[in-house]
């Protein structure tokens, strides 16, 4: 698979589909790696191009000891687009990664054909600022098991937990897996949190100029609703769908209706 290579640096990225198809550009959310999209990777794949990157600190691309910052990472995707040969992407941001796609949309809109921003956030609000205290704490000292246990309370709506609890513990087990040096990943975590804990974009929303998607769960207790409503009332004609009993992954929990959602949007704006 493609890596694109400055200072040291290594960036790693997928490609899935035909490249003759419309491109997007799939960011995942804190967890960083690509395959976290899961069965939507193929979903998209089916008509479209896919690139699919690692983020800095995460799978794949190099564990940096620095440069995290929502900034940074939308360069490092950036350099992924141009790497690739494409003009223009669709780009579809999850939590974390919509914040990065919207540095993206903000410094380099010849680049985004449209936008979508899902379960994500121009800032912090208070409930944010407390639940990310609180996990920043648990990430300092829990087990990393112990740990993503908890944080399936945080993205998995409680219906979804009691009506799939076999796929909150999968997800539970696929994420916890050992990492080849625990100690230098937790403090990338740890990076990572402070990361989206320092990004604002709220004053400059209205300079995003790319037709854009805000989509949120209406049981999300990571980045609830009041953060989503925050994106769309601030970006002009931006599109606002709400998922109904669904949290924070709501790409896992109702994946067909998500990228039905997406899909179309896409095709409204090739």
């Amino acid at each position: 698979m493609p890596t694109v290579t400055t200072s040291g640096f290594t960036q790693y990225y997928e490609v899935h589909g035909d490249p003759a198809h419309p491109p997007v550009l799939l960011i995942s959310g804190l967890g960083g790696v690509g395959a976290s999209w899961g069965p939507q990777v193929e979903r998209f794949a089916a008509n479209h191009f896919v690139l699919l990157p690692d983020q800095r600190g995460t799978g794949r691309t190099t564990h940096a000891a620095d440069g995290y910052t929502t900034e940074q990472l939308a360069e490092d995707m950036i350099a992924v687009v141009e790497h690739a040969g494409l003009p223009s992407v669709h780009v579809v941001g999850a939590s974390t990664g919509g914040a990065i796609a919207q540095h993206i949309a903000l410094e380099r809109p010849d680049l985004v054909r449209s936008l979508t921003l899902s379960s994500s956030f121009a800032r912090f609000d208070a409930f944010m600022h407390r639940e990310f205290e609180i996990r920043r704490k648990m990430a300092v000292e829990w087990d990393r098991f112990d740990l993503l246990s908890a944080y399936s309370l945080f993205l998995f709506s409680p219906r979804f937990t009691d009506e799939h609890p076999e796929r909150v513990s999968a997800w539970i087990e696929n994420a916890g897996r050992v990492r080849e040096d625990e100690a230098a990943d937790r403090k990338i975590d740890l990076h990572r949190i402070d990361m989206i804990a320092a990004h604002d974009t709220s004053a400059r929303l209205g300079e995003i100029s790319r037709p854009t998607l805000v989509l949120c769960g209406d049981d999300n207790h990571c980045t609830p609703m009041p953060v989503s409503e925050e994106l769309a009332e601030g970006i002009a004609g931006a599109e606002l769908v709400v998922f109904e009993d669904a949290g924070e992954l709501i790409e896992i929990e109702q994946p067909d209706r998500y990228f039905e959602v997406v899909g179309s949007f896409i095709a409204r704006h090739l």
